[in-house]
């Protein structure tokens, strides 16, 4: 497997408001996660979340020695668990013999304990695109397709403030048990482009963004940091932002756009917000 790894330690607010536009990027913005043929990974120490996309198009790419290395196992799962979210073609996992079809915007979670993981594109010249998310797993739940019929869908916004969308649940308590990783997908439709306003933090988690479906000259404008001292990247399609739980994390797109989120860390309640006074902002 031809596999790119990274690892990312923890910033803290004050480091990170002494730091320039450059470094900034360099600590927080995974710029590429999708390369043909190709899995690239990121090691954050934000609640031990590891990031990774794998892009499979001339046969198929197996997890190997690389990631488990990288945690310190003898494969990658064994304490741990993974979701990811399709968001190329038509593609398959294989996880301990079992092979599981994925359309594009389906899901799948993958117990701790999985030894064997592949991935292959059904068709190459329209490659799968696994947006892969994994955490630590103190025990083992069932490994399950999650589609995007079964994700718990969610009407949110209102296109007179800009941020009317559409939030899904892939891994979701109420959709699946996991140990401590949540998932989810959520689009803007057209004419709106904020979301997550107004902003929260969450103190007790990590999250980090995934943003797809811009067009090629669009970006999103991610707005992360500590309330009172705001700082921002400039992210284009498929890109990633590691959100530390200090941090806000919302932005505005040049167009409509979608992006995955997901949670580490100690709860699973989707509503542990402490919401930001929108005149608190700086």
């Amino acid at each position: 497997m031809t596999a790119t790894v990274q690892t990312r330690h923890a910033i803290h607010y004050s480091q990170s408001e002494r730091m320039t536009g450059a470094e900034i990027r360099e600590n927080f913005l995974i710029e590429t996660l999708f390369v043909p043929g190709s899995l690239q990974a990121v090691y954050t120490h934000y609640d031990r979340m590891l990031v990774a996309g794998a892009m499979p198009t001339n046969g198929r790419l197996i997890v190997g020695e690389e990631l488990a290395k990288l945690v310190g196992t003898d494969y990658l799962l064994e304490r741990r668990e993974l979701g990811l979210i399709n968001i190329g073609g038509p593609g398959r996992v294989m996880a301990d013999g079992t092979t599981c079809d994925l359309e594009p915007m389906d899901g799948l979670y993958l117990s701790q304990g999985t030894q064997e993981i592949a991935f292959e594109s059904v068709d190459p010249s329209t490659p799968a695109k696994f947006y892969i998310n994994s955490a630590p797993a103190h025990t083992s739940f069932p490994s399950r397709i999650v589609s995007r019929m079964d994700a718990i869908e969610n009407d949110l916004g209102d296109g007179a403030t800009s941020n009317k969308r559409k939030l899904y649940q892939y891994l979701h308590p109420k959709v699946l048990p996991t140990c401590q990783l949540l998932m989810g997908l959520t689009r803007l439709e057209t004419g709106s482009v904020w979301n997550t306003m107004p902003a929260h933090l969450h103190d007790r988690r990590m999250e980090a963004y995934l943003y797809f479906d811009l067009p090629e000259n669009a970006f999103v404008v991610h707005l992360m940091g500590r309330p009172e001292a705001t700082e921002h990247l400039i992210v284009r399609s498929e890109q990633a932002v590691l959100s530390p739980p200090w941090s806000i994390h919302c932005g505005a797109g040049t167009s409509a756009y979608a992006f995955i989120w997901s949670m580490a860390g100690d709860n699973q309640s989707f509503t542990d917000m402490d919401m930001v006074d929108m005149k608190s902002l700086r």
